[in-house]
């Protein structure tokens, strides 16, 4: 798709939008839209399943109540997007950015989000499948949240280990190599999310079996 026609489809979406007589719902289904620069763009109620967004610029997009199921959203940058309510079923988040982004109500099902950063994200009563992911913030000395992917055994806390996170076993020395001090508040404050985070994991194994 050419960048003027899709500047097209975004602008009469947008009149679509505001109830304009000569507006039109954005179809972009299965639409190749690799790389494409949306930065800000308002797609909210937008059309876009199984469209190809691999490492597109969606940073700060309005796409609430939009159709991105089975979408490859591979390396795309949603930083702050506003997706609440979106559905997102089956969608490929691998590696996408997420931070900052409104996930409340949206539809997660099946998505993948193996080595997404959802640091900030706001998840709340998001369907999230099969997954269990749990945040818990602010916290630390950096104010920023703290995401556990219970299924991967997976911590996220802002960019360590390049923004890759590890293991909660990883992360409990990562804790105790920043802060020696054992009577550090930080230290603490890591601590007992770690113990939470290992008493849900338990859970959750012990309800798989």
């Amino acid at each position: 798709m050419t960048r003027d026609k899709l500047q097209e489809i975004i602008e009469a979406h947008g009149r679509w939008l505001k109830g304009e007589p000569d507006g039109e719902r954005a179809n972009l289904r299965g639409a190749n839209l690799r790389g494409a620069n949306l930065r800000g763009a308002d797609l909210g109620g937008a059309n876009l399943r199984g469209a190809n967004l691999g490492d597109a610029n969606l940073r700060g997009a309005n796409l609430r109540d939009a159709n991105l199921c089975i979408a490859d959203l591979r390396g795309a940058d949603l930083g702050d997007a506003n997706l609440r309510g979106a559905d997102l079923g089956g969608a490929n988040l691998c590696i996408a950015n997420l931070r900052g982004a409104d996930l409340r109500g949206a539809d997660l099902g099946d998505a993948n989000l193996r080595g997404a950063d959802l640091g900030g994200a706001n998840l709340g009563d998001a369907n999230l499948g099969d997954a269990k992911i749990l945040q818990i913030g602010p916290i630390g000395s950096r104010k920023a949240y703290t995401i556990f992917r219970v299924n991967e055994n997976i911590i996220q806390c802002g960019c360590w280990n390049n923004c890759e996170g590890g293991s909660l076993d990883d992360f409990a020395e990562r804790v105790r190599a920043q802060y020696p001090d054992e009577n550090n508040p930080y230290r603490k404050e890591y601590e007992r999310a770690i113990d939470y985070f290992r008493a849900e994991k338990e859970a959750w194994e012990e309800g798989t079996k």
